[in-house]
């Protein structure tokens, strides 16, 4: 099961799940794959393809309920059976409620042996997206922020390029293939220009959605964002946006939704995210900046946090953070992470963590 799992994070498979699956026979690996990219084969026929034969009377270890039913591909399920598979080991159940149990169900009837949660909370990590996507139907969000080690995210000037090195930088590019959705607020569109496209060579033809907060339609015409010849581009605004520029825009392909305001004037981003989890969005990667990060906190929005540490110090009083407003009055109340982990990325460190929503408790209003 490990071999699966360590198989299953080489793809880049969003919106559906990360799989890995190895057929074992006469105590040696016969076949193995994983799901590579959303619409090409899952894992399980990977390994089938492989084992050939071999597949007749194997074990299989795969780190997902194979599915039951037709989606983009045939189930799984049926392969197996006509493939004579014995037994089937899976780390855990599909989570969504339409097809979880179906695939298991199936092979049973079949006369297929199943067992299942064999390392089933590292296969739930794993597919962490995919797993609240489809237990509560709203995004999960990740807020990710590259600054130095006194946490700015820029100079008082607003120059931050570039703050962390290349191999940092090609990370996050592997992680915006993850998600179905990459997101900033307008103050990073205004400062850094930024593209938000999927660059490595190895992943073209990834595209992802863009999304930009910007509550009065701010976005300069010249804006990189808004050439949704590299990938589509939805500006979350308010009815506060010129009637004028919401027309324009929609005429250059890009889509603009109007949603309701919160009691600022900012774009509601409850809201934002129902509207994101309706269109089938499972995850979002936010990209900053401070004050987009802060307002996700201050709802309770955000699922993870990802930061990188370059080795430097910048200062200034007017340095912009990573989550900005008048944040927490006391240490007490301050937000805390489960679940921390760090790791050097080249020059850099990238320390990752899970909010802690205490029942009951509320961010600071003022954040």
């Amino acid at each position: 099961m490990r071999r699966a799992l360590a198989l299953a994070r080489r793809g880049y498979t969003a919106p559906n799940p990360m799989v890995g699956a190895v057929l074992v026979k006469d105590g040696r690996i016969v076949g193995e794959g994983y799901h590579r990219r959303a619409g090409l084969p899952h894992a399980e026929v990977e390994a089938l393809r492989r084992a050939g034969e071999n597949a007749r009377g194997a074990t299989l270890y795969v780190t997902l309920e194979p599915c039951g039913h037709w989606g983009r591909t045939p189930p799984c399920a049926d392969a197996l059976i006509e493939a004579g598979v014995r037994c089937v080991y899976a780390a855990m159940q599909d989570p969504n409620p339409r097809v979880s149990g179906k695939g298991f169900a199936k092979l049973r009837e079949a006369g297929v042996e199943v067992y299942e949660g064999i390392l089933e909370g590292q296969a739930r990590q794993l597919n962490e997206i995919f797993v609240k996507y489809h237990t509560t139907g709203m995004p999960f969000v990740t807020v990710k922020a590259a600054m130095s080690l006194d946490g700015k995210i820029a100079t008082r000037t607003g120059d931050s390029k570039w703050i962390t090195d290349e191999p940092a930088r090609r990370l996050v590019h592997r992680l915006r293939a993850r998600y179905d959705a990459i997101m900033v607020g307008i103050g990073t569109v205004l400062e850094d220009d930024p593209l938000l496209t999927v660059r490595l060579p190895g992943l073209k033809g990834i595209h992802r959605l863009r999304v930009v907060v910007d509550s009065r339609l701010r976005c300069p015409d010249g804006a990189q964002i808004l050439n949704v010849e590299e990938s589509p581009t939805l500006i979350a605004t308010t009815d506060l946006a010129p009637t004028h520029r919401v027309q324009s825009l929609r005429e250059r392909g890009v889509e603009v939704e109007v949603l309701p305001a919160d009691a600022d004037g900012h774009v509601d981003l409850d809201a934002l995210m129902r509207s994101l989890a309706k269109r089938g969005v499972t995850g979002v990667l936010c990209e900053g900046g401070g004050t987009l990060i802060a307002s996700l906190l201050a709802r309770r929005l955000v699922d993870k946090v990802l930061f990188f540490y370059a080795p430097c110090l910048i200062g200034g009083h007017d340095a912009p953070t990573a989550v900005e407003g008048e944040g927490f009055a006391r240490v007490g109340e301050s937000l805390r992470l489960d679940r921390v982990h760090w790791r050097r990325v080249g020059r850099d460190m990238m320390v990752q963590g899970y909010p802690v929503w205490e029942e009951g408790s509320e961010c600071s209003p003022a954040l």
